[in-house]
């Protein structure tokens, strides 16, 4: 089946690209696999020209890579263009810093283990298969890409299928920039065809970004294979607003937090739970915010919540919402499909939600805001434990007891004090629970797809 960018903005056609033939794929994976040979031969330096190189490419192009993004998945221009540079700026991060990262490790006293010398070393794997999604078309795939490929490793890429104008892109990027053929390569195929690359002896390990169901695939196919895994799936992240928070800077970075990437984004704030004795305040407010949200196309300045990315997406969402109201959920603004072409839903607030309501466990992946009146602290932990996902939280409060509290109780794989939760190149980033396993970005990102070998010395 042909690849297509469908514009979600008018539901257009853009452009159809076949997908690779199984002779094809072979050709890929041969040449992934010779360049991992030829890459893990050179050295930290020369690896950081390259990637500095490719981060060259990434700030010249950034506008029209930026048009790019958004006209494939329909987040506002200014997101799809800062989402380029945020790219560059990450690739740069680890041309500088993977030496230090992958440097050996001595044992202070090596004579404890009867040896002169004993030390670690980190080496890299070879190719290793990224299976990623669409929300962030560049910035997921660079933030497997950089790590793996200043390790020495080479990358496979198993892009989203509405995406493959980027997929391309990425494809020739790097050896653009003067890394080895086949360094990276991008795999034009279904994900029923996933499982017999990941199967692949020449395959080392796989990474997934994306849905729960899709993760658990991998990992069984990983698992039987013996290959290591890292998974980054979903999340229903709690975004807690306690009564000594300042609450006009947790108003604006409510509605921040649930609109951006229009509302499409893994670690974005879902399940707003507000104490009690501020709930009525925050709630009225942070509704009406919502509502005068500019909806419309993403590509002029102005707008500030553009269509979901397909219509799949947009329907889905919808029927969480029916779902929900249906079964006495209070529906505060929006909850309605705009009368327009395109994928678009309107920003909503809900609240009210009942126990049985799928909204109540399932992951809103869109400008969809469940609110939640908590009696206590304990309540609010406990509303913001209740769903299988760990990936990250929000903590607004300015009681260093509660600050404390919360930040050992959350079931999250991490949390934010006063602030949204962002993905930064410096900290670590990953789940628990259903939300995945395995972290990426900063030092343990790199070292995730290294082979970490003892070495002892008489």
């Amino acid at each position: 089946m042909a690849l297509a960018t469908v514009n979600p903005t008018t539901g257009a056609t853009e452009t159809i690209i076949e997908p690779h033939s199984p002779e094809e794929v072979e050709q890929r994976i041969a040449q992934s696999a010779a360049a991992a040979r030829t890459l893990r031969t050179t050295t930290f330096a020369q690896r950081a020209a390259w990637m500095n190189a490719a981060a060259d490419i990434l700030d010249d192009q950034a506008e029209g890579l930026g048009e790019l993004i958004t006209v494939e998945m329909g987040k506002p221009i200014a997101q799809s263009v800062a989402e380029v540079g945020k790219s560059a700026r990450s690739m740069r991060f680890y041309a500088e810093n993977a030496e230090t990262f992958l440097a050996d490790q001595p044992l202070d006293d090596p004579s404890k283990v009867g040896a002169s010398r004993a030390w670690t070393r980190y080496e890299p794997l070879g190719p290793v298969l990224a299976v990623m999604p669409w929300n962030y078309p560049l910035w997921q795939v660079i933030r497997f890409a950089a790590p793996a490929l200043m390790a020495g490793n080479t990358g496979l890429l198993k892009h989203a299928s509405n995406v493959p104008q980027a997929a391309m892109f990425l494809d020739s990027l790097f050896e653009r920039a003067g890394f080895p053929k086949g360094s990276f390569r991008t795999l034009l195929i279904g994900s029923a065809e996933v499982a017999a690359v990941i199967e692949d002896r020449r395959v080392k390990a796989v990474t997934l970004t994306g849905s729960e169901p899709a993760g658990r695939s991998v990992a069984a196919t990983a698992g039987k294979s013996i290959k290591k895994a890292v998974l980054e799936l979903g999340g229903s992240d709690p975004f807690i607003v306690l009564p000594s928070a300042d609450l006009t800077t947790a108003l604006e970075t409510a509605v921040r937090a649930r609109i951006s990437n229009n509302g499409q984004s893994c670690i974005a704030g879902k399940r707003f739970i507000v104490h009690a004795d501020v709930y009525d305040a925050f709630v009225a407010e942070f509704t009406e915010r919502m509502s005068r949200l500019v909806v419309g196309n993403p590509l002029l300045p102005e707008t500030e919540v553009g269509p979901l990315a397909t219509r799949a997406g947009r329907d889905e969402l919808a029927e969480l919402v029916d779902d929900a109201r249906a079964k006495g959920a209070n529906v505060l603004t929006g909850g309605f499909i705009p009368e327009d072409s395109g994928y678009f839903y309107a920003p909503t607030v809900i609240e009210n939600i009942p126990d049985d309501a799928r909204l109540v466990l399932e992951e809103a992946f869109g400008p969809v805001a469940s609110v939640y009146r908590a009696k206590d602290n304990a309540d609010a932990l406990r509303i913001a434990n209740q769903t299988t996902f760990g990936l990250s939280s929000s903590v607004w409060t300015n009681d260093p007891d509660e600050e404390a509290w919360f930040t050992a109780n959350l079931d999250a794989g991490a949390v934010f004090i006063n602030g949204m939760t962002v993905s930064y190149q410096e900290l670590p980033f990953g789940g628990i629970k259903d939300s995945g396993f395995g972290r990426e970005l900063a030092a343990v990102g790199i070292r995730e797809f290294c082979n970490l070998k003892t070495v002892w010395k008489a």
